[in-house]
């Protein structure tokens, strides 16, 4: 297990021979001042230094290269694990703020056919340090070129979060921790191609971060073509699910549809859209198909009308601002390539 695998509860366990003191100074060093290595520390006091030193050094990932985009402000690194697998991470500027996408998993086994990560088939389940380790490389960028931190956080990168739920929420733990990176749940979102069990899960656990729905059809056959994932849990069980969510912690979900010329994108599938989702506090994010490999498709040149037949219908619309695409870091591009 990695130091970063630790939620702060789980380091108090650890560390139970100190005293609760020692385990806050040394949370807060490695989350919120960015320490490489605490067992350096010549302020730390004795009885903690004498512990770090019974640990291995703190293994971070190595950043293999870093792609900046052509707009300046987007730039994706593909970073090296332990065990020499490899994920991409996406950080975008934005006027006064920073986001990162992060990756949960190597690989996807969800196989959402317009998708690159889905396309390269599934690996493995990242560990939460491996999450939060993302996090930290770009916290570190931001420090170095004196630009603050991040502000928001999106799971959105490789791989299905709530394929891998247990370790999406450890790592979310401590990085919305106050005493430590401080990304409050508000401003992190989890996305899902509709992972029922899961969404029920956030539910029931009233998990206090924004969910993400990528529906991408709005007939049970329409969405099977694109997300194959949705012959194991159904159109309208995942609706039916979305309605609990809703209910059970009285929160909105942000609904994703990415846009393909003539395969999801005429008036009467953005009409069955909004009546799909009728009486449900929804947002919906419009996202023109981004470029990969393995599919054919078109980015959509429909998608003001159809923002357009969702707002006359009462919907929140967002066009979702296109990033990267140049060099592969846009939605549905990440394939550790």
């Amino acid at each position: 297990m990695s130091f970063f695998d630790l939620t702060l509860a789980a380091l108090r366990q650890q560390m139970a021979p100190l005293h609760v003191s020692h385990v806050h100074t040394l949370w807060r060093a490695i989350y919120r001042e960015g320490e490489r290595q605490p067992a350096d520390r010549r302020d730390f006091l004795p009885p903690l230094q004498k512990w770090l030193r019974t640990l291995d050094p703190l293994f971070f990932p190595e950043a293999v290269h870093t792609i900046p985009s052509h707009d300046g402000l987007t730039h994706k690194t593909l970073l090296q694990l332990a065990d020499s697998a490899q994920i991409e991470t996406v950080l975008m500027g934005y006027p006064g703020r920073h986001t990162a996408c992060l990756s949960t998993q190597v690989g996807c086994a969800m196989g959402c056919v317009f998708c690159a990560t889905g396309q390269g088939g599934f690996t493995r389940h990242l560990a939460a340090g491996e999450i939060v380790s993302q996090v930290l490389h770009h916290q570190a960028i931001l420090r170095q070129n004196g630009q603050g931190h991040l502000r928001n956080l999106v799971l959105m990168g490789m791989g299905e979060p709530l394929h891998n739920y247990a370790a999406v929420m450890a790592a979310l733990e401590i990085i919305s921790d106050t005493r430590g990176i401080n990304i409050g749940p508000r401003r992190i979102s989890i996305s899902t191609v509709g992972v029922v069990p899961g969404i029920r899960r956030m539910a029931e656990e009233n998990s206090p971060y924004n969910l993400a729905v990528s529906l991408h059809g709005a007939t049970q056959a329409e969405r099977v073509r694109l997300v194959p994932v949705a012959k194991k849990w159904p159109l309208e069980e995942l609706i039916d699910t979305c309605h609990f969510y809703c209910k059970k912690t009285a929160r909105k979900i942000f609904f994703e549809w990415t846009l393909i010329e003539n395969e999801n994108d005429t008036s009467e599938q953005a009409r069955a859209l909004s009546d799909l989702l009728a009486g449900m506090p929804a947002h919906i994010n419009l996202i023109p198909l981004n470029p990969t490999a393995g599919y054919n498709g078109a980015p959509s040149l429909r998608a003001v009308k159809f923002k357009t037949i969702l707002r006359a219908a009462g919907f929140p619309v967002t066009i979702r601002q296109r990033r990267g695409i140049d060099v592969a870091a846009g939605c549905g591009q990440l394939a550790a390539s």
